[in-house]
């Protein structure tokens, strides 16, 4: 194990036994179907896909701006006990190449009745207890678009299917704790369903450890754009191919190249936040995906018109070093946005790597608000530098930047309206 990850382990993570560990829910996912974990107060990590990996290994300096911090691998095994309790524990890797199947790092660990639980089974929503969620998913598609509200602690499970939901935080002087957000509750529990079922062939997953790039903001407003005219990957098959290009021809994907993929906002006249998940934002026309990013940037009082400014700076910046990104290709990347929903009265914390420092506040709320502009998820990337890939593209990837093109169009539209 390097040095560097040893010392992120033991300054960031909530440490178990053993050199271990443990990884609890990341609450701020709003969009992707990979299962995201918060390793620590500034670190997540998500399972590892070897493609991503090379992405992040390889990255081109010019871009390492605009993409979450890569901080190494571990390898996350997990336990379920009589009582239905499920831990996750992230482990060193002692060789990044080694066979993960055949290692057991927690042999000489602590006993199963020792290791730390997220919570009890019966109210956790960890564990997937519903087998009808992939008959809800299905009926996604055909359904109205809704708009719910529901206290945060009494949440029907066919409530959870909803598209657009309002979501109550508890008022008060403490801080707002976000408990799950209905897209992150089903991205773990598809993934923890799928390790169960695993857990006769293999315990042992390889994850990669990614800069948490919410970890400054007391609410975090995050905005999950997917990017490009384009979505599925090279090695794609016929199948998946024609289920992508059917996606985006019935989206804004073909029209301005950029579609919704999720959103959490926080909307401080009610105290609550607003969640829009990927199936309401494949349904809306170009005037919907305009008034979403408007709903983006209002906190339910006015429109938060100071971020406007250092977002579209940061897209500007990010399309430069796109058009200067020779052979890449971005298929199904997104984009994320992120400001602070409640920000403090005082000048912010000192920004984070990448991070944008806003214009003066004349409410009043932050003297310097901050923002951030980043690119994730590359699964489906590629460039020349691969090698061994059978496609080998040549010049820019016209698809991201025709996307970021007409998102900087409708954002500076909105700066123009907010100043009229």
């Amino acid at each position: 194990m390097s040095p560097a990850l040893e010392a992120l382990m033991q300054a960031d993570g909530t440490p178990y036994p053993g050199k271990g560990v443990m990884l609890e829910p990341f609450v701020h996912q709003v969009g992707g179907h990979s299962c995201v974990l918060r390793f620590g107060e500034q670190t997540i990590c998500k399972p590892l896909i070897p493609r991503e990996h090379q992405f992040y290994k390889s990255l081109p300096a010019e871009m390492r701006k605009f993409t979450p911090q890569y901080k190494g691998v571990v390898s996350v095994s997990f336990e379920e006990d009589e009582e239905g309790n499920l831990c996750l524990i992230a482990y060193p890797l002692h060789s990044e190449s080694g066979d993960l199947e055949n290692k057991d790092p927690s042999a000489d660990c602590e006993p199963k009745s020792k290791m730390l639980k997220w919570s009890n089974k019966k109210q956790s929503p960890l564990l997937l207890d519903n087998d009808n969620y992939s008959k809800e998913r299905t009926r996604h598609s055909r359904k109205e678009d809704k708009i719910m509200s529901y206290n945060r602690d009494e949440v029907p499970q066919q409530q959870q299917q909803a598209e657009v939901l309002y979501f109550s935080l508890e008022k008060g002087n403490v801080v707002p704790q976000i408990k799950h957000n209905p897209w992150s509750l089903k991205c773990h529990q598809q993934h923890l369903q799928r390790m169960k079922e695993n857990a006769k062939h293999r315990n042992q997953y390889k994850f990669i450890l990614l800069e948490n790039l919410t970890w400054r903001y007391t609410v975090p407003c995050v905005l999950d754009l997917k990017m490009g005219t384009r979505q599925h990957g090279d090695d794609a098959t016929e199948e998946k191919k024609a289920n992508q290009i059917r996606k985006c021809q019935q989206s804004t994907s073909a029209s301005i190249g950029v579609r919704l993929c999720g959103m959490q906002v926080y909307q401080s006249d009610s105290g609550q936040l607003m969640f829009m998940n990927k199936y309401h934002g494949r349904k809306l026309t170009l005037a919907g995906f305009k008034e979403a990013l408007y709903q983006f940037f209002h906190n339910g009082r006015r429109l938060r018109h100071e971020l406007l400014s250092p977002v579209l700076r940061r897209l500007r910046e990010m399309q430069a070093a796109l058009e200067a990104c020779e052979s890449y290709r971005f298929y199904s990347s997104s984009l994320l946005i992120i400001y602070d929903g409640d920000p403090p009265r005082t000048p912010t914390r000192p920004r984070h790597r990448g991070g944008e420092e806003g214009d003066e506040d004349d409410a009043g709320e932050a003297s310097s608000p901050s923002v951030d502009v980043r690119m994730i998820d590359f699964a489906h990337t590629t460039c020349r530098h691969y090698g061994e890939d059978s496609v080998v593209h040549e010049g820019q990837d016209s698809g991201f930047i025709f996307g970021l093109q007409n998102l900087i169009t409708i954002i500076s539209q909105l700066e123009d309206h907010s100043t009229d």
